[in-house]
């Protein structure tokens, strides 16, 4: 089958990923190799592929790839996420617009939208990794809601609440009214907002007014009535209505003279009492807060403290509630703006301050968060934190960068509960059953739940209709911290064969922003099911920005599609464009231009392969210059795959793609290929032929965990291959010797032969004219003369005693070479070019020197510039000198 004369990534993509799943190149099963699996991050079941996931895939490719050349049982296996927040919000939207609200539905019909919405579009991403180039186990392809997932979801529940770690209770928790459900800590996102700073006056109650100065350090407001009030700052005035009491330091001076005092609620007219506290900090506002049970987790911890009253002020969506008793309805934010309206004309507002302050967002949803006081299920995580922070802090289980290693310790060191319910119904469902007469049962199914439910009330007629099941279902996470272990079905058939095979994976690839979320999370799973650690090396990826720096995203327009990308350029050029600007751990400046480099490549890769597969091939002896160049490239060869292991053994992937391309491109191409091409019209020798194959060869399985169509494609082309035989599964054996000193000589002939091209471009003179080189003394690279005579088109290599007069020489190390010039240059242009030449320079050095001689300039110069004028006066004499002999020579 003949090459096309030009790549077109589209004639050969489609076509290789198609033979790689009808051969089953990627299915993997328990054999006696050394596993290597990777569990992909699950991609959310409504997402489609951003460049984030072409980077994150990417690299998971090259490592399964690379695994497989290396004889390891490579095991990559797919999956998504069923993302409660996100899918719902979807399907809410979806029945909006046919006039349906979610409150219409019973569950079970909601459910159903659901599951509907999720087949439809479920699919989209993972197919779209295909054209990527992903080398996944598709057979094995898994949803965080599928039937083992879930579960395993829920036995795990069942055995966490049956140990003592999961409790409910009303906690203070973070509410997205927006998505109207309870979030974990890690999922608020702190933003800084220049927003208001709102001074409030909170009159005594029942002022006697006594006191007409107060005591020492003690500050005392007035009104113009002589009545007292205390001052609150506050950002957030719309929560008065939940006000219960003020606190003050008791260490306060200026604050004494409230003790003992009550305090009116601006507006509202509630007679709160005035507690102390040390919380308070004397030195922000006034040193009086206000305090909100209700609305702030600081607030609601005074509030236990102190037994006071706590009062709910909003609703699920951020609107007043009824309890509030005034602005009912409103939303929280025009609250905001009416109440200091309202605050200010009733003479309530002592000033307004412009102030920065930090606001939590939901991750998910972008909205401002209200802390809020819910029924919520939490998981108790210290028990977790102390298994899960030693292996990491001791390098049993490694993160590249490893910088990562003091973020992850922040976290485990500071842990708090995990609120791992949610008010969504796309989810797992809790698996808690209420009973008539109060409390509740804990079951993986519904059967068990009666049984239990029976011997608790001490009822045995109990029917399961009397039970009713928590509407809530679990945070996302819940089920994705299973995933290592789920995957192979290891929680609800523990020691089976393919948990015993695959667990702990090889290496995770993910984002530095889930380290909490997922990362972490994983790693506490993973030592209290299976007690060992999830996957033993974890390889953060930085973010991918624009080439200005900026967070690629919809908004700014500045995210190309990947699909495109890869219809423009081609999946190895877009892979290579990606992994060009990948360091681990660091953002990617991500640019177009990057691809086209890959795209380059690819027809570089693709043209010197069409070039020696031109070739004619005799039975004829192998030239000397050919056994030198093979010998040579051999122990360039061997080196790079070296290297190459090395890197990729401390995940330092660009690096490792680097060093091929260098090899590639600079080495085998500009520097092999030419030294080993036949003479135009001329058969190339057997032997030659054959090792520049097995050259090709290397460098394509070197080459095709990065660039896996191109090489697949140029791979099958080499030889005659039988159907099912592919790139992917050849061995790349990357152990060998080879001699780093002719690696070394050969750098010394490379710049002989650039001396010796140097001249013919100073000359003018023209390739096919051939030259004599002499060597003054001893070459110390004399075995490679052949080579240089090749590719310098020299007709003899002399060693001489002293150059030739005239002759054009250069230095390469201590040893001198020249090329007598003789009948090949017209003397009369060459003198006209040297003394026109000599002119600019004598110029050049005259100006120099002016500079030198004024005083001026002298004195006041940095030393710097002074030693810069002197450096190109030496340069300038040296110039002029040898010029100067030059002409001498030209004129005898």
């Amino acid at each position: 089958m003949e090459l096309a004369s030009k790549y077109n990534p589209a004639d050969v993509e489609g076509k290789w990923y198609q033979y790689w799943l009808d051969n089953k190149l990627f299915s993997s099963k328990p054999d006696g190799r050394e596993p290597y699996t990777v569990v992909i991050p699950p991609p959310n079941v409504t997402g489609v592929l951003h460049m984030g996931h072409m980077l994150n895939n990417t690299i998971q490719d090259i490592l399964v790839r690379r695994a497989r050349m290396m004889g390891k049982n490579a095991c990559w296996v797919p999956g998504t996420d069923h993302a409660s927040i996100a899918t719902e919000a979807k399907v809410v939207n979806k029945l909006a617009q046919q006039g349906i609200k979610k409150t219409d539905l019973t569950r079970e019909e909601f459910l159903k939208h659901a599951w509907a919405w999720t087949e439809e579009h479920g699919g989209i991403i993972l197919k779209q990794l295909r054209r990527l180039g992903a080398s996944c186990d598709w057979d094995r392809t898994a949803f965080t809601m599928d039937e083992k997932r879930s579960q395993s979801v829920i036995k795990v529940f069942v055995d966490l609440y049956n140990k003592g770690l999961i409790y409910r209770g009303v906690r203070m928790v973070n509410w997205d009214p927006k998505a109207l459900t309870a979030l974990s800590d890690e999922e608020v996102i702190y933003k800084e907002e220049h927003s208001k700073l709102y001074y409030l006056r909170y009159y005594v109650a029942n002022d006697d007014m006594s006191g007409e100065t107060g005591a020492e350090g003690e500050i005392v407001h007035r009104d113009a009535q002589g009545r007292r009030y205390a001052v609150v700052a506050t950002t957030r005035p719309e929560t008065i209505m939940g006000d219960t009491a003020m606190c003050i330091n008791p260490a306060d001076p200026k604050n004494q003279w409230l003790k003992g005092k009550k305090v009116i609620v601006p507006l509202v007219g509630r007679v709160i009492p005035v507690i102390e506290d040390s919380y308070v900090d004397i030195e922000f506002g006034t040193g009086c807060l206000k305090v909100t049970p209700a609305h702030d987790v600081n607030d609601y911890m005074l509030g236990e403290k102190y037994n006071l009253q706590s009062i709910d002020i909003f609703n699920d969506n951020g609107t007043i509630s009824e309890a509030a008793g005034m602005y009912v309805g409103m939303d929280r934010f025009d609250v905001r703006e009416q109440i200091e309206k309202d605050l200010n004309a009733a003479g309530l507002l002592e000033k307004v301050e412009a102030y920065t302050n930090k606001v939590g967002f939901s991750e998910r949803t972008n909205v401002a968060i209200e802390p809020k006081l819910s029924m919520q299920w939490f998981l108790k995580m210290q028990h977790f934190a102390d298994m899960a922070l030693p292996p990491v802090m001791n390098d049993e289980l490694k993160f590249y960068p490893a910088k990562y290693k003091n973020t992850y310790r922040n976290w485990l060191e500071n842990i708090k509960d995990w609120c791992i319910s949610r008010q969504l119904w796309w989810g797992h469902r809790i698996p808690a059953y209420f009973l008539p007469q109060g409390g509740f049962v804990v079951a993986e199914t519904p059967e068990e739940a009666l049984k239990l439910a029976q011997e608790k009330s001490g009822n045995p007629s109990l029917k399961l209709e009397d039970l009713r099941q928590d509407d809530d279902c679990l945070d996302t996470w819940f089920s994705s911290w299973l995933w290592p272990i789920s995957l192979f079905d290891g929680i609800n058939n523990p020691g089976n064969e393919e948990i015993k095979y695959y667990y702990p994976t090889a290496d995770l690839v993910t984002g530095p922003d889930i380290i909490f979320f997922w990362v972490a999370r994983m790693i506490m799973a993973g030592y209290e099911y299976m007690g060992d650690m999830p996957f033993k090396n974890v390889y953060f990826t930085g973010i991918v920005r624009d080439k200005i720096g900026r967070k690629m995203s919809k908004s700014l327009g500045n995210s190309p599609d990947p699909l495109d990308l890869i219809d423009k350029y081609g999946a190895d050029g877009v892979r290579m464009g990606m992994m060009l600007s990948a360091p681990a751990g660091n953002d990617i400046l991500f640019d177009d231009a990057l691809c086209e480099q890959g795209r380059n490549f690819n027809n570089k890769i693709w043209n010197a392969f069409r070039l020696v597969k031109g070739w004619e091939v005799a039975d004829i002896e192998q030239p000397e210059y050919a056994r030198l160049a093979t010998e040579w490239f051999d122990a360039m060869l061997t080196k790079t795959a070296a290297e190459v292991d090395d890197l990729f053994g401390k995940y330092r992937l660009s690096e490792a793609l680097m060093a091929v391309y260098k090899l590639f491109w600079d080495e085998f191409s500009s520097w092999y290929l030419e030294m080993v091409k036949p003479a135009y019209g001329q058969p190339i020798d057997k032997a030659t032929y054959e090792k520049t194959l097995g050259f090709f060869d290397t460098l394509l399985k070197l080459l095709h965990p990065f660039m896996p169509f191109i090489t697949e494609e140029l791979w099958q082309h080499i030889y005659d291959r039988k159907e099912g035989e592919s790139i992917m599964t050849q061995i790349l054996n990357v152990a060998g010797n080879y001699d780093e000193t002719i690696i070394a000589q050969f750098e010394a002939v490379k710049e002989v032969i650039g001396g010796i091209r140097t001249i013919r471009l100073q000359k003018n003179i023209a390739q096919k004219e051939a030259l004599t080189l002499e060597v003054v003394g001893e070459s110390p690279v004399s075995k490679y003369n052949a080579v240089i005579a090749k590719l310098c088109n020299l007709s003899a290599i002399n060693a001489v005693a002293a150059k030739a007069e005239g002759a054009a020489a250069f230095m390469v190390g201590t040893t001198e070479y020249a090329v007598p010039l003789g009948n090949l240059i017209n003397v009369e242009e060459e003198l006209k070019k040297l003394e026109a030449d000599l002119k600019y320079q004598e110029g050049f050095l005259q100006s120099v020197l002016k500079k030198l001689s004024n005083e001026k300039f002298v004195s006041k110069a940095p030393a710097n510039v002074i030693d810069m004028e002197r450096k190109k006066q030496a340069d300038a004499e040296t110039k002029i000198a040898a010029l100067k002999e030059s002409i001498a020579a030209l004129k005898k």
